[in-house]
Protein backbone atom coordinates (compact mmCIF):
# COMPACT_ATOMS: atom_id res chain seq x y z
CA UNK A 1 0.00 0.00 0.00
CA UNK A 2 1.39 3.52 -1.16
CA UNK A 3 1.61 5.92 2.20
CA UNK A 4 2.57 9.42 1.77
CA UNK A 5 2.37 9.45 5.81
CA UNK A 6 0.98 8.48 8.95
CA UNK A 7 -0.75 10.65 11.51
CA UNK A 8 1.89 12.99 13.21
CA UNK A 9 4.39 13.25 9.93
CA UNK A 10 5.03 15.78 7.83
CA UNK A 11 2.89 15.23 5.16
CA UNK A 12 0.26 14.08 7.25
CA UNK A 13 0.30 17.50 9.03
CA UNK A 14 0.93 19.71 5.70
CA UNK A 15 -2.66 17.81 4.79
CA UNK A 16 -4.03 18.49 7.88
CA UNK A 17 -2.99 22.28 7.55
CA UNK A 18 -4.19 23.09 4.11
CA UNK A 19 -7.44 21.38 5.13
CA UNK A 20 -8.28 23.79 8.12
CA UNK A 21 -6.93 26.39 5.90
CA UNK A 22 -9.26 25.74 2.98
CA UNK A 23 -12.23 25.09 5.49
CA UNK A 24 -10.94 28.40 6.64
CA UNK A 25 -11.26 30.61 3.75
CA UNK A 26 -14.58 28.49 2.38
CA UNK A 27 -16.89 29.93 5.96
CA UNK A 28 -15.01 33.11 5.87
CA UNK A 29 -18.24 34.76 3.46
CA UNK A 30 -20.56 33.02 5.88
CA UNK A 31 -19.53 35.43 8.91
CA UNK A 32 -19.07 38.43 6.89
CA UNK A 33 -21.86 38.24 4.21
CA UNK A 34 -24.99 38.51 6.86
CA UNK A 35 -23.28 42.03 8.06
CA UNK A 36 -23.46 43.25 4.65
CA UNK A 37 -26.74 41.55 3.43
CA UNK A 38 -28.20 42.92 6.74
CA UNK A 39 -26.79 46.32 6.45
CA UNK A 40 -27.79 46.77 3.36
CA UNK A 41 -31.39 46.31 2.76
CA UNK A 42 -32.66 49.64 2.99
CA UNK A 43 -34.08 51.33 0.01
CA UNK A 44 -31.37 54.07 0.35
CA UNK A 45 -28.95 51.54 -0.02
CA UNK A 46 -30.15 49.42 -3.04
CA UNK A 47 -27.89 50.57 -5.31
CA UNK A 48 -24.48 49.52 -2.87
CA UNK A 49 -26.19 46.55 -2.10
CA UNK A 50 -26.56 45.43 -6.17
CA UNK A 51 -22.86 46.97 -6.65
CA UNK A 52 -21.70 44.53 -4.01
CA UNK A 53 -23.21 41.65 -5.17
CA UNK A 54 -22.54 42.19 -8.83
CA UNK A 55 -18.88 42.00 -7.35
CA UNK A 56 -19.15 39.43 -4.96
CA UNK A 57 -21.32 36.55 -6.75
CA UNK A 58 -18.68 35.75 -9.49
CA UNK A 59 -15.54 35.92 -7.06
CA UNK A 60 -17.96 33.58 -3.84
CA UNK A 61 -18.36 30.82 -7.05
CA UNK A 62 -14.63 30.57 -6.81
CA UNK A 63 -13.29 31.69 -3.78
CA UNK A 64 -15.88 29.94 -1.60
CA UNK A 65 -17.47 27.50 -3.50
CA UNK A 66 -14.08 26.22 -4.66
CA UNK A 67 -12.39 26.03 -0.88
CA UNK A 68 -15.66 24.33 -0.37
CA UNK A 69 -14.96 21.49 -2.26
CA UNK A 70 -10.90 21.37 -2.23
CA UNK A 71 -11.48 21.40 1.57
CA UNK A 72 -13.74 18.52 1.41
CA UNK A 73 -11.35 16.42 -0.56
CA UNK A 74 -8.18 17.55 1.16
CA UNK A 75 -10.54 16.25 4.48
CA UNK A 76 -10.74 12.57 2.22
CA UNK A 77 -6.66 12.93 2.17
CA UNK A 78 -6.73 13.45 5.58
CA UNK A 79 -8.87 10.86 6.48
CA UNK A 80 -6.79 8.22 4.00
CA UNK A 81 -3.58 8.86 5.63
CA UNK A 82 -5.02 8.41 9.10
CA UNK A 83 -6.27 4.90 8.33
CA UNK A 84 -4.14 3.09 11.05
CA UNK A 85 -6.01 5.75 13.69
CA UNK A 86 -10.02 5.42 12.46
CA UNK A 87 -11.72 4.37 9.24
CA UNK A 88 -14.06 6.43 7.06
CA UNK A 89 -16.50 3.93 7.87
CA UNK A 90 -16.50 5.55 11.55
CA UNK A 91 -19.82 7.37 12.10
CA UNK A 92 -18.53 10.76 13.16
CA UNK A 93 -16.81 10.78 10.19
CA UNK A 94 -19.20 9.18 7.54
CA UNK A 95 -21.33 11.74 8.52
CA UNK A 96 -18.84 14.71 8.21
CA UNK A 97 -19.12 13.77 4.80
CA UNK A 98 -22.67 13.64 4.48
CA UNK A 99 -22.74 17.47 6.14
CA UNK A 100 -20.16 18.43 3.97
CA UNK A 101 -22.65 17.09 0.77
CA UNK A 102 -24.98 18.63 2.18
CA UNK A 103 -23.01 22.40 2.38
CA UNK A 104 -22.27 21.94 -0.63
CA UNK A 105 -26.15 21.74 -1.75
CA UNK A 106 -26.84 24.31 0.08
CA UNK A 107 -24.07 26.30 -1.11
CA UNK A 108 -24.55 25.85 -4.97
CA UNK A 109 -28.41 25.30 -5.22
CA UNK A 110 -29.61 28.48 -2.34
CA UNK A 111 -26.57 30.79 -1.42
CA UNK A 112 -24.95 30.89 -4.75
CA UNK A 113 -27.95 31.55 -7.27
CA UNK A 114 -29.23 33.91 -4.35
CA UNK A 115 -26.25 36.11 -4.50
CA UNK A 116 -26.18 35.94 -8.14
CA UNK A 117 -30.08 36.87 -8.44
CA UNK A 118 -29.31 40.29 -6.04
CA UNK A 119 -26.48 41.23 -8.49
CA UNK A 120 -29.07 41.29 -10.98
CA UNK A 121 -31.33 44.06 -8.90
CA UNK A 122 -34.05 40.75 -7.97
CA UNK A 123 -34.33 41.15 -4.09
CA UNK A 124 -37.60 39.04 -4.80
CA UNK A 125 -36.07 35.79 -2.93
CA UNK A 126 -33.34 37.30 -0.97
CA UNK A 127 -34.34 35.85 2.81
CA UNK A 128 -33.20 32.79 0.92
CA UNK A 129 -29.81 34.36 1.37
CA UNK A 130 -30.38 34.68 5.12
CA UNK A 131 -32.20 31.26 4.96
CA UNK A 132 -29.21 29.68 3.72
CA UNK A 133 -26.20 31.16 5.68
CA UNK A 134 -28.03 29.63 8.57
CA UNK A 135 -28.20 26.44 7.54
CA UNK A 136 -24.60 26.29 6.39
CA UNK A 137 -23.97 27.72 9.81
CA UNK A 138 -25.62 25.25 11.61
CA UNK A 139 -24.18 22.16 9.18
CA UNK A 140 -20.64 23.52 9.42
CA UNK A 141 -21.05 23.59 13.69
CA UNK A 142 -22.21 20.37 13.43
CA UNK A 143 -19.46 18.84 11.12
CA UNK A 144 -16.70 20.98 13.42
CA UNK A 145 -18.29 19.15 16.47
CA UNK A 146 -17.54 16.00 14.91
CA UNK A 147 -14.51 16.49 13.67
CA UNK A 148 -13.52 17.93 17.35
CA UNK A 149 -14.94 15.64 19.54
CA UNK A 150 -15.07 12.23 17.11
CA UNK A 151 -17.91 10.75 19.22
CA UNK A 152 -18.02 7.22 19.16
CA UNK A 153 -14.16 6.92 18.76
Amino acid sequence: MLTFGAVGDTGYDIMLFLHILTMFAAFAPAFIIPFIDNGTRSPADASVRQRFFQIYAPNARRIHGGTLILGGLLGFGVAGMSDEVFKLSEPWLAISVVLWVAMNGVLHAVIAPTERAIAEGDETNASRLEQGGAIMTVLFLATLYLMVFQPGQ
